[in-house]
């Protein structure tokens, strides 16, 4: 399973990077397939590229409804 989240971008860089703040964690990551990324801008981000844009109220209810899903255990063996 593969997990795209929204993170926000916190620094312009050369080259159609950037850096975003994802939990507290500064990474870098590349703004290539995203137009007019700016500091600010929520992106959505997968294996180290921005995604798309995300509206900042819903990237906050995703990283909410993250924050709640740590919180349960996961049930080894279950069914999927």
């Amino acid at each position: 399973m593969c997990l795209a989240v929204p993170a926000l971008v916190t620094e312009l860089l050369p080259d159609n990077m950037a850096k975003i703040s994802l939990d507290g964690v500064s990474m870098t990551i590349s703004v290539a397939l995203v137009k007019n990324v700016a500091v600010g801008d929520y992106v959505i981000v997968h294996v180290g590229y921005a995604l798309s844009k995300v509206d900042p109220d819903e990237a906050r209810r995703t990283l909410d409804l993250l924050d709640e899903a740590r919180g349960v255990p996961l049930a080894v063996g279950a069914a999927r």
